[in-house]
């Protein structure tokens, strides 16, 4: 069997192990989400997605902070082990992710287009610079970071099936499905403890 197609199938596996404790505000998808990114920085540097590959870097980060967030209240004595609630983004939060996608967007492009040989600059960089905000939004237990799942993830789809990765492009398809659901569910969580 292809040793590729091996670590595709496995990144896959992990990637709906993801998705499934992310849909549950399960503390445990960072913890997957040490693991994961080592498979996918193999399969995305071997296909020319350079993005794609450094943005891994940066989930291997977040994945400390989201867990340290999620766990912790950020206050002091007892209720400091008390989880996070799910909440709405507010208005700062989207000045921020507005500023920081348009930002990392540009970078990216032009750091791709300029210093690489990738065939898909403006893509590769739209949904790196888009799921390095996402991801922060999720850190922060945005129930809306579940939105901009749904734009990257399907613009992911697309990348993928172009550039011939179909595991991840399956995956993605999931994750573009599951993404509708889980913002559902997560403003049922932001109701139920209101």
């Amino acid at each position: 069997m292809n040793i590729d197609l091996v670590i595709e199938i496995a990144g896959f596996i992990l990637g709906l192990l993801y998705l499934w404790y992310e849909y549950h505000a399960d503390p445990r998808l960072w913890l997957v989400s040490v693991i994961m990114p080592a498979i996918s920085m193999y399969i995305y540097y071997s296909r020319g997605l350079y993005a794609d590959f450094g943005i891994n870097i940066y989930y291997l980060l977040i994945a400390l902070y989201g867990y340290l967030h999620w766990t912790r209240s950020g206050k002091t004595g007892p209720a400091k082990t008390k989880k996070r609630n799910i909440s709405h983004t507010p208005l700062w939060g989207w000045c921020v992710v507005i500023t920081s996608l348009a930002l990392l967007w540009v970078t990216l492009w032009y750091f791709l287009s300029t210093f690489t040989d990738s065939t898909v600059p403006v893509a590769d960089a739209f949904t790196t610079a888009f799921s390095i905000v996402a991801t922060w939004m999720l850190a922060r237990k945005w129930a809306e970071q579940w939105l901009a799942w749904i734009v990257i993830d399907f613009a992911c789809v697309g990348l993928y099936i172009y550039k011939g990765i179909y595991f991840y492009a399956t995956l993605y398809a999931v994750y573009t499905a599951i993404a509708f659901l889980g913002y559902r569910k997560w403003c049922r969580m932001i109701t139920a403890s209101e």
